[in-house]
């Protein structure tokens, strides 16, 4: 609760945090928006593909000339994290190859590194903090992204001395969601294609956040970070608003929905007939608590909480989430106190790729939100050698997969490299 004092101290003593972010896409800017308002945090370069894309996200977001002029814009994230005036790299490209690659750079370099980067978060994220650990820095999830909020929901939980029985997000969802591609994704949205384009919209990005993908990924990065168990057969998607959290996200063998204690779930803010749940949680996370005791319980009911029927489990939430508005939090935290907002200690699940189509033989797979496949959350014991969706880009097919099917290792041709490396050697502990 002191992180604006240690900046403002850290400004004082000359000696402020100085970032290096690689990717200035929507997350990056609405990080970089906020900079010119933080007493001791600067940002001393900014590597992207297009280092003049990334001078107008500048421009745009509210930078001078003076700052604009001030900081270093490169092509390259491994020479970024090389840089001897970047203390902290934030990983922000949305690769999971180039997360992995530049991760790995900077902590070779001695430098801390905020992985906004969940899809390669999922993939190595638990061998990624053990090199960090080793090298003597600091291995972090971005806050503001669903996955660092909710880690900070279940630490508090447990540090009060609460079961935590469910965690995770809201999110809009439909089971036909799971076949849309991105040329359909815009009307789901309630823009028309030419809005979304002037708007500078991905429809691939926005596509995989509609069919389920990006909430497979946060909750398997959760189930990573918090030892929480990731659904026998995928997310449920529940809907669910924030006065039923409690009654929903509890044991079957207790009415709710889930296999047992301690699961990881997306919940949606339609019911299956498409009509809006009373007070949704869309943009929100939450964590359902077990009292440990009777006297805990009944101060549950005297202090307002809403409760199931059975008065031992309530929910706490969080309405809302400003992603790269609150990233700084990440950035300071592991510079001035060298602790991470929530990181990935071993791999419990993995987003396993699932054909959207009937898909032949030959075919090239385009990734996460694309038109071939989607990502299913699925416990790593179950899901054997299923594709994650991280590495379902850019490769081909070997066999014909029927619509819904699990794509396997196997099933492609897939070049051995040091993310693959990586892979295994998460999945082999």
């Amino acid at each position: 609760m002191n992180l604006a004092g240690l900046a403002a101290e850290a400004a004082d003593r000359g000696t402020p945090v100085r970032a290096g972010l690689i990717g200035a896409g929507k997350f990056g800017s609405m990080f970089l928006s906020q900079v010119p308002t933080i007493a001791g945090l600067e940002v001393a370069a900014i590597a992207d593909l297009d280092p003049d894309k990334a001078r107008r996200a500048c421009r745009t977001v509210g930078w001078d000339d003076a700052r604009v002029a001030r900081t270093a814009f490169l092509e390259n994230g491994a020479e970024l994290a090389l840089r001897d005036d970047v203390d902290v790299v934030i990983e922000a490209t949305g690769s999971p190859r180039a997360g992995i690659a530049n991760a790995e750079a900077a902590i070779a370099a001695g430098k801390h590194i905020v992985m906004v980067n969940v899809e390669a978060d999922v993939l190595a994220g638990p061998v990624l903090a053990r090199k960090a650990t080793a090298a003597g820095v600091c291995y972090s999830m971005a806050y503001g992204d669903q996955p660092a909020l909710v880690s900070e929901m279940v630490d508090w939980a447990r540090a009060t001395g609460f079961q935590v029985t469910a965690a995770g997000k809201g999110t809009k969802y439909l089971p036909a969601y799971h076949a849309v591609t991105p040329d359909d994704v815009w009307a789901h949205y309630g823009l028309t294609q030419e809005e979304a384009q002037r708007a500078g919209m991905n429809p691939q990005m926005f596509n995989s956040f509609l069919d389920g993908t990006k909430s497979a990924i946060e909750m398997v990065a959760i189930a990573n970070a918090c030892g929480l168990d990731v659904p026998d057969d995928g997310l449920a998607f529940p809907p669910c608003g924030v006065d039923d959290l409690a009654h929903v996200l509890r044991p079957r063998e207790l009415g709710g929905q889930l296999e047992r204690r301690g699961m990881v779930e997306t919940i949606s803010s339609l019911e299956r007939d498409g009509r809006p749940v009373f007070r949704d949680l869309r943009w929100g996370v939450y964590v359902v608590l077990e009292a440990p005791n009777d006297y805990a319980a009944a101060c549950f009911q005297q202090y307002g909480l809403p409760t199931d029927d059975t008065g031992r489990f309530a929910a706490m939430y969080k309405p809302f989430h400003l992603i790269g508005l609150e990233l700084s939090i990440s950035v300071l935290s592991v510079a001035l106190r060298n602790e991470p907002t929530g990181q990935s200690r071993v791999l419990k699940g993995t987003v396993a790729s699932v054909a959207k189509r009937a898909l032949k033989a030959g075919e090239m797979l385009d990734g996460e939100g694309g038109y071939t496949v989607w990502g299913k959350a699925l416990p790593l014991k179950k899901a054997g050698t299923a594709l994650p969706i991280g590495l379902a880009h850019g490769v081909r097919l070997k066999r014909d997969i029927e619509a819904g099917g699990v794509l396997m290792l196997e099933d492609v041709d897939l070049a051995e490299d040091s993310v693959t490396a990586i892979y295994e050697e998460a999945t082999a502990r």
